[in-house]
């Protein structure tokens, strides 16, 4: 993790972790990387981490900010309940807090992260009544590994935060029907890899299916694809997403190193 005197003091200036800090670089490069990619909408959508600890607190961004105005230091500090912990001089969505907080009150979950878009591509998947299909090597990712949420408005109701739940259960990627996109993992890398491979599979999908008939492959191959991603994806020692996110955040660095503050 390259690291610079500046953010050295503001990291202590705000009595942070050097674990939190690391998580606090790495989510504000996954904002940035969203925007590079064109998959921001004006303010809206979220990605979010469960901070080191035991104090169920999760980052989440300012809302009225950019994403290209995301930075290390700018990212705010909540609660469950959606209290702000630090970074008081912010306030953030209250839609974004219900969608993720969702994921992150289960306390027992390995999805420490949350990664929530409104893209083109993926708002078209997802208002499809047949969802994503196995078309492209990059949905057979999702190859029964894929959940699908009703609509119920915007998410403004505490309530819904259980249906949540239970329609992602073990899967690490949902589809919000008439929506968007919602993915869940570890870590930032493996999030943002899986994030990145469900809006590439719903942009072929959109495009293919308007040059013409979709070839959809047999349900043995689909699962053959899927497992070989996955066999590949686990010979990283970085883990899932390392490598990739690693170039990503040094194409970052090249183009503007700002989000490291």
């Amino acid at each position: 993790m390259i690291t610079n005197p500046e953010s050295n003091q503001l990291q202590h200036a705000h009595d942070i972790s050097d674990a939190e800090w690391n998580l606090r670089v790495q989510l504000a490069a996954a904002y940035r990387l969203v925007e590079f990619y064109g998959w921001s909408e004006m303010i809206y959508g979220h990605l979010t981490a469960r901070v080191p600890g035991s104090d169920n607190h999760f980052l989440i961004n300012p809302y009225g900010l950019n994403y290209d105005e995301i930075t290390a230091s700018n990212l705010v500090k909540i609660d469950l309940e959606g209290n702000v912990i630090a970074g008081r001089r912010h306030t953030v969505n209250y839609a974004g807090f219900i969608i993720h907080s969702a994921v992150h009150m289960v306390r027992s979950s390995n999805n420490h992260v949350v990664m929530h878009t409104h893209t083109r591509a993926g708002m078209a998947v997802a208002a499809l009544e047949e969802g994503l299909q196995p078309i492209s090597m990059f949905s057979t990712a999702f190859h029964s590994r894929l959940a699908y949420h009703e609509y119920e408005g915007a998410a403004l109701r505490l309530d819904e935060r259980e249906r949540i739940v239970k329609s992602l259960g073990n899967a690490k990627a949902l589809i919000l029907k008439n929506h968007g996109l919602l993915v869940v993992g570890s870590t930032v890398p493996e999030t943002f890899l899986r994030l990145y491979r469900l809006e590439r599979a719903c942009q072929v999908q959109i495009d293919a299916a308007a040059a013409g008939k979709l070839n959809i492959m047999p349900i043995t191959l689909a699962a053959q694809s899927g497992a070989d991603l996955d066999s590949f994806q686990s010979l990283h020692p970085q883990g899932e997403g390392g490598v990739e996110f690693e170039a990503l955040m040094r194409k970052l660095d090249r183009i503007d190193n700002s989000y490291r503050h």
